[in-house]
């Protein structure tokens, strides 16, 4: 395998966008206990804004000087191993393939001067942040990826780059919906049982139809509510819930419908009696849909506050009341955890999930700084994917995405399966 002395990589040097840079660097060489990989395609999250807009102040840098150690970004991808050190190689084989779970639960091993108080009470790294990201050709996992069990082979090596790089954003739906909690109790005199995940039988609400709320909707299926309601004000998001999920959601006896707003929750009332629905997935960041979701609940049923709302705008109030009479539970997450990433990895590897499906553009690496604009100024509506190995090319589209469409374009623009596109 042809490792280059330099690669492409989009690092970030401080706050905005003007810091942003597609640079040439050197190829790291990894130590006896490191992992170097390929990086085979790269998907663009809306979390990157956050530490474009945060620089060092972001949770996960801690105080990292970005001007001194710039962060390379990219929490989502798919790799191939090139070179393993010889603590490692027996673990990770040259030329094997993996997914890596970002929110890597390790405390820092290398350079803990560079964190603040150095890294006295840090537990936890992020790839993309403080570990480096895959918006690079190149990758250099770290001891702490390692130890925490963050890196997951990909179990069919048919499945495309595109779909093992969008494994992480599903696997936070998956995550998410893990949290639900319902109490089942076979008679009054029987002991109470928790169970995870949506109601079977039952009746869940998505509020938002934005990528992340079409994610929860496709990975509600495998839970087998009885109806699945969208909301959201746009007809082109509902109209795509209609398109490309209906035929599954009737196979499995699910009834699926997506509605504005308003019609949405008359739905819900009629479907339910006026009881309201089982579970509720807010997946869109606005305070005021968090605070209302909670009238809409049934009785020990389950709130989702998926979106993540700004700082100053991130308390809101709770009624106690329902808590405490009608037992109903309020839950959250960020990201998922190796077993997720995992699970993803096997429900597409099965057909359970498509996730070219959600996927909307696709260019090369080059093009990262665009596609974060894009995302920040929703001029897209859904997951865009770089290939850091092509031949620098405009973001096109890539709407319902197969195997045969990533080979026709990898043999169109890659220089070489381990490329010299970084020399």
């Amino acid at each position: 395998m042809i490792i280059p002395q330099t690669m492409q990589a989009v690092r970030l040097h401080g706050v905005g966008f003007e810091n942003l840079k597609v640079e040439q660097v050197r190829v790291p060489v990894p130590n006896d206990n490191q992992l170097l990989a390929r990086v085979d395609a790269a998907g663009v999250c809306a979390s990157n804004l956050k530490i474009i807009a945060q620089g060092n102040e972001h949770t996960f840098i801690n105080g990292m000087d970005l001007k001194k150690y710039p962060a390379q970004l990219g929490d989502e991808g798919c790799i191939t191993i090139v070179t393993a050190g010889r603590n490692v190689c027996d673990r990770f084989p040259v030329g094997k393939r993996y997914c890596i779970q970002p929110a890597v639960n390790h405390p820092p091993i290398n350079h803990r001067d560079r964190f603040r108080d150095s890294a006295k009470g840090m537990q936890k790294m992020a790839v993309g942040y403080s570990l480096p990201g895959h918006f690079a050709q190149y990758i250099l996992v770290t001891e702490e990826t390692i130890a925490a069990d963050c890196l997951l082979p990909v179990p069919d090596e048919t499945m495309p780059f595109y779909a093992a790089a969008l494994c992480e954003p599903i696997s936070c739906a998956i995550s998410g919906q893990d949290r639900h909690i319902h109490v089942f109790q076979k008679s009054p005199s029987s002991p109470r049982e928790p169970r995870l995940g949506l109601l079977p039988g039952g009746v869940t609400l998505i509020v938002g139809a934005g990528p992340m709320g079409r994610m929860h909707a496709e990975a509600a299926l495998r839970f087998k509510p009885r109806c699945i309601i969208v909301l959201d004000i746009s007809e082109s998001r509902l109209q795509w819930v209609r398109d490309v999920l209906s035929v599954r959601a009737k196979s499995a006896g699910i009834d699926i419908h997506a509605l504005t707003n308003g019609a949405g929750l008359e739905l819900m009332k009629k479907v339910t009696g006026g009881l309201g629905a089982d579970d509720i997935i807010v997946a869109v960041g606005v305070r005021a849909l968090q605070i209302q979701a909670q009238a809409w609940l049934a009785r020990g049923g389950t709130l989702n506050l998926f979106g993540g709302l700004k700082k100053g705008e991130h308390v809101i109030d709770l009624d106690t009341l329902r808590v405490h009479y009608d037992d109903i539970r309020v839950v959250g997450s960020s990201g998922g955890s190796p077993a997720d990433i995992a699970e993803t990895l096997r429900m597409v590897a099965a057909g359970e999930f498509d996730p070219g499906l959600h996927m909307t553009m696709v260019g090369s690496l080059d093009q990262a700084p665009k596609a974060l604009e894009m995302v920040k100024n929703t001029e897209t509506d859904g997951k865009i994917v770089l290939y850091p190995h092509i031949r620098p090319t405009p973001l096109e589209p890539a709407k319902g995405w197969k195997l045969g469409d990533e080979q026709s374009f990898l043999k169109r623009l890659e220089t070489s399966r381990f490329g010299v596109g970084g020399c």
